[in-house]
């Protein structure tokens, strides 16, 4: 009896308190003004008991985010009915290396800051500044709470990419390549008949501005197998991510997403719902990197590593040179079980043409990748890997952005960055309406 009180008084409390959603950012301040109903509520808080684990530790991050220390086998992946027998795999992967160096070019060299860098991958996310670390043996779980989901435009919605905004490159030989569906990108991408075994870049970090809350720039890798026109498509994605209806302001944050079923109802973004197994104790998935670059000033970037492990199948992530983050296992997929067959890199924002006009939301850093280094954005050292399970520069590389003037994309190489690319744009612009 007593557990019906509380829980009564919560969702009272919870009544009168969310009269509103109030999502206030460090330089925005979104918010929606609407009516929630008990009922809603509670279908909202029994979502969140279920995705939001019991801790063994808490962690308030300077941001306002709260970070959960939850044990390695209680996180949300094993709720999923595939997984349930899952073990976590506990001999770590043999991380691809790189066949030939990329030798660096002293005349090349560049004011960059990386994840990878002496100063440690710690460093990159705003809830380390405290000091304050999880426990071994668990893991750090971005919490989610009643508001994050009412930014969303419902329940279901909540933590998921809209099926509309299926990667482009598939799309370039349909006549409606530059759509509609208010997705638009900037992106380098791999023949789709090839057998690939993961990718890898390194990615310029910004912070774009968003023009409305339900809009979103991010710059990714997607690694992809299965039917570009039909309901089977497979995705494994990391990147970073400005969305304030995601995370409730304009911070970038270090995102995953997966789907084995073209968006429909497989995957979601980060640890919203059950799939992506972390390992790490010190890298949580959804929470904000910092520092972030500035035009004509200090760059910095962070790499990612996606990869099948040849021996278990599974697809691991890692950020910056060696900290494993995690994987997606192989029981999730059906073509990505075998291997992929197209890599995508680049950026993507959505276009809501809110006021009747281009929104002014910012792809990258807001400049054209005309501009090149410390104005434009840029993913270095593109690599894929093989078979061998060994990394190679990616070569034949096509690019593609629907409306260049709103953003674009410069391909080159390099021998100090390899395959590389700057891209972006500022979004509404004279000629771009």
């Amino acid at each position: 009896m007593a557990r019906i009180k509380k829980k009564d008084q919560c969702i009272l409390l919870l009544v009168l308190c969310l009269f509103f959603v109030m999502c206030e950012s460090h330089n925005l301040n979104y918010t929606k003004y609407k009516q929630v109903s008990n009922m809603r509520l509670e279908r909202i808080q029994r979502h969140l008991d279920r995705i939001n684990k019991p801790p063994l530790f808490t962690i308030q991050s300077p941001d306002g985010d709260i970070i959960d220390c939850v044990h390695k086998r209680k996180q949300p992946a094993f709720d999923h009915p595939l997984l349930k027998n899952h073990k976590i795999q506990k001999i770590p992967p043999e991380i691809p290396k790189l066949k030939t160096s990329v030798k660096t070019d002293p005349m090349m060299s560049r004011d960059v800051v990386s994840n990878n860098s002496k100063s440690g991958v710690v460093d990159w996310q705003l809830w380390h500044q405290n000091g304050t670390r999880c426990p071994a043996g668990t893991v750090p779980i971005r919490r989610s709470e009643v508001h994050d989901v009412l930014r969303a435009k419902s329940l279901y919605d909540f933590g998921k990419k809209k099926r509309h905004g299926l990667p482009i490159a598939r799309r370039v030989d349909a006549p409606d390549v530059v759509s509609g569906n208010g997705h638009e990108h900037a992106i380098a991408y791999t023949g789709g008949s090839e057998e690939i075994y993961g990718a890898k870049a390194t990615i310029n970090v910004w912070e774009p501005s968003i023009e409305v809350v339900n809009e979103f720039s991010l710059s990714q890798i997607w690694v992809l197998s299965g039917s570009f026109d039909g309901s089977d498509l497979n995705s494994i994605e990391a990147g970073w991510q400005v969305s304030p209806e995601l995370y409730g302001d304009s911070r970038p944050r270090l995102f995953t997403y997966w789907t084995s079923d073209s968006y429909q109802a497989t995957g979601c973004y980060n640890l919203l719902c059950s799939g992506f197994v972390q390992t790490n104790s010190r890298i949580a998935i959804g929470a904000a990197i910092s520092p972030v670059s500035s035009v004509e000033g200090s760059q910095y970037d962070v790499t990612i590593l996606i990869w099948k492990d040849p021996k278990l199948g599974n697809w691991w992530m890692v950020f910056g040179d060696n900290t494993l983050v995690g994987y997606w296992p192989a029981e999730l997929f059906t073509h990505l079980a075998e291997r992929a067959t197209m890599v995508e890199w680049g950026g993507e924002i959505v276009n809501s043409r809110a006021n009747g006009e281009h929104t002014s939301t910012q792809m990258g850093s807001g400049h054209f990748g005309d501009d090149g280094f410390r104005k434009a954005s840029y993913f270095r050292n593109l690599e894929i890997v093989d078979s061998d399970n060994s990394l190679s520069s990616a070569q034949d590389i096509s690019i593609l952005a629907e409306n260049t003037n709103c953003y674009n994309i410069k391909n080159a190489y390099s021998s100090e960055w390899g395959t590389h690319f700057y891209y972006g744009g500022p979004g509404r612009n004279p000629q771009c309406n």
